[in-house]
């Protein structure tokens, strides 16, 4: 039976940020954080992602300690490189660099057993935003919870 790996998630990102765009970016760590990251210690919520020369890196992401480590074990906010072609990181950057802009990253899992970082181009939302945002998936529930309750009663 095969082990299903943790696919860590930016709760926060969808509710922060309107997201634009996103990509798939490698992920390079070190042995201890792989083994940590398998086990679901990962917080991805304080994330951010920054061009520095001509690299896109990843700042502030929580890798926690992996116990079988020991003293060889790594830094748990060392600031990490992502692995983008050039052609994306231009592409990309042109968006990621107007005004109101950043870089979050998404989701974080493997993919055929390399570590896996999904980077969206986000602009911050208003307060009014995230209000709307809150009465819509408001009244979905409602239309479903109803829905689901008159489907309940003629069967």
């Amino acid at each position: 039976m095969a082990v299903r790996s943790p696919r860590i998630r930016n709760k926060k990102a969808h509710h922060n940020f309107t997201i634009l765009e996103t990509v798939e970016a490698g992920l390079v760590l070190e042995g201890s954080e792989v083994k940590a990251l398998r086990q679901g210690k990962c917080n991805i919520d304080e994330a951010f992602a920054r061009l520095r020369g001509e690299e896109v890196w990843l700042y502030n992401m929580h890798i926690g300690p992996y116990e079988q480590a020991a003293q060889f074990g790594h830094d748990p906010r060392r600031t990490r490189k992502l692995l983008l072609r050039k052609r994306e990181i231009n592409r990309f950057l042109g968006k990621a660099v107007e005004k109101g802009s950043t870089l979050v990253p998404l989701t974080v899992y493997f993919k055929r057993g390399w570590a896996k970082v999904e980077i969206g181009v986000a602009r911050g939302k208003r307060e009014f935003d995230k209000r709307e945002d809150l009465k819509l998936r408001e009244s979905r529930r409602d239309i479903d919870r109803e829905l689901a309750r008159r489907r309940k009663g003629k069967g």
